[in-house]
């Protein structure tokens, strides 16, 4: 009986439902650029489409086409720029110490040394002569005789280590030197003198005396002379004659130098 009756089975638990939420639409996948080298390698056709999908003018040459096509690529490479960031304002500046805590500090040697210099005397430039235009113009045409006036040297100066530079006349019979042959240097001679009006002068246009002691200075005129102390006055005399040229306003010329 109740074997040949079957069980009632336990209803099967329904499944719960769960609400799947829809799949987004897909987003469109980015176009990709062509790079630089593909534009400059790609044919018109190719550069047509590329322009097409980028919304570009697709009209004209291909040399315009890859123009327009760089070009955006270059704007599309560029990174955005970041806002600019505000400038801090700049620290007050600490006021300068006063004048007062400088004074007090000890001047160093080299200031002390600074401040002896500038309290020394102002430079007088040296006393020149009086002279007239003819006078300057002979002592110009001197100097440049001078400048283009060559080194007299002694023959074969160069082979024999006894011999010097200083000049000396050639002797011997067969000398090339002495009897001007071409391709030797030429002798002193009488055209490479300077004129005779300005002839021992000093450069500066006076006219030296040599001086070994003060009374010899009596009756020198300091508009065309200048005194030349010998080398063997001693250091006490050559200062007696030095101060008694400031007193007379000559010009010492080979004055004696202080340490």
């Amino acid at each position: 009986m109740a074997e040949d009756e079957e069980a009632p089975t336990a209803p099967a638990k329904k499944a719960k439902k769960t609400a799947m939420p829809e799949a987004p639409p897909q987003a469109t996948e980015a176009k990709k650029l062509p790079t630089a080298h593909e534009v400059r390698a790609a044919k018109k056709a190719q550069l047509v489409a590329w322009a097409t999908d980028l919304g570009l003018d697709a009209e004209g040459k291909v040399d315009d086409l890859r123009k327009r096509l760089l070009d955006h690529l270059e704007k599309e490479a560029k990174p955005p720029e970041a806002p600019k960031k505000a400038e801090p304002e700049a620290a007050p500046k600490r006021p300068k110490p006063a004048k007062a805590e400088k004074a007090a500090k000890k001047p160093t040697e080299k200031e002390a040394k600074k401040e002896e210099e500038e309290a020394e005397e102002e430079y007088e430039p040296k006393q020149k002569p009086k002279l007239d235009a003819a006078t300057k113009k002979l002592l110009n045409l001197r100097a440049a005789k001078s400048a283009a006036r060559p080194a007299f040297r002694r023959q074969e100066w160069f082979r024999y280590s006894k011999f010097h530079e200083e000049w000396r006349k050639p002797q011997g019979g067969q000398s090339k030197l002495r009897r001007h042959f071409g391709y030797r240097w030429n002798l002193p001679s009488i055209g490479y003198r300077g004129p005779r009006e300005v002839r021992g002068l000093h450069p500066s246009g006076f006219q030296e005396v040599l001086i070994h002691n003060p009374r010899q200075l009596e009756g020198l005129d300091p508009a065309k002379q200048a005194v030349r102390i010998a080398g063997a006055v001693g250091a006490r005399k050559r200062t007696l004659i030095e101060k008694a040229c400031e007193e007379k306003g000559l010009r010492v010329l080979n004055r004696m130098v202080g340490e």
